[in-house]
């Protein structure tokens, strides 16, 4: 059982779900993707939502999930990269548990993204992605409890999230 909620902040593609999912499931703790929450609620993939309600009306959506999660028992939580864009977030992710910025390389998140099809309906253009990074590094950055370094794979990476998560066990 863990005392707080445990909020991982990051990159689109920089590991927050996989590692997320694989501890929840080696500590036998629950696990939420707001990104997924908030698709599964709507009925239609983010890219979607986005695009026919807009970035405001997701990120209100994101933030419902948030408030909901403050009623539920502790868990792992997977964000989706916006999430801390929007001060509310933070302000309600701090007041429910910890937060760890799965950090990613920018070369390593472009290589990721040039590896996968172009076809699916959410892929950024490098220069997209080059530009959502400065955009949004210095958010997870200050909200960050901690930084988790996932430049090395995700053994390592899920070796060190275990290991922090334990610490507030």
């Amino acid at each position: 059982m863990l005392p707080m909620h445990v909020f991982l902040v990051g990159m689109t593609g920089g590991g927050k779900s996989t590692l997320g999912r694989k501890l929840a499931a080696n500590l036998n703790i629950r696990f939420v993707d707001t990104d997924e929450r908030v698709s599964d609620m709507l009925g239609m993939t983010e890219a979607a939502i986005i695009k026919k309600f807009g970035e405001a009306f997701y990120h209100n959506a994101e933030s419902g999930v948030l408030m909901e999660l403050s009623a539920e028992p502790p868990c792992i939580v997977a964000t989706g990269g916006g999430l801390p864009m929007v001060k509310e977030n933070v302000q309600l992710m701090q007041n429910q548990g910890i937060i760890i910025h799965v950090e990613k390389p920018l070369d390593q998140l472009l290589a990721d993204a040039a590896a996968r099809p172009q076809s699916r309906e959410d892929a950024l253009s490098h220069d997209e992605i080059i530009a959502q990074y400065n955009k949004r590094i210095g958010h997870y950055r200050a909200c960050a409890d901690y930084t988790l370094d996932n430049a090395y794979g995700p053994i390592v990476g899920l070796s060190t999230l275990t290991a922090l998560v334990e610490n507030i066990r």
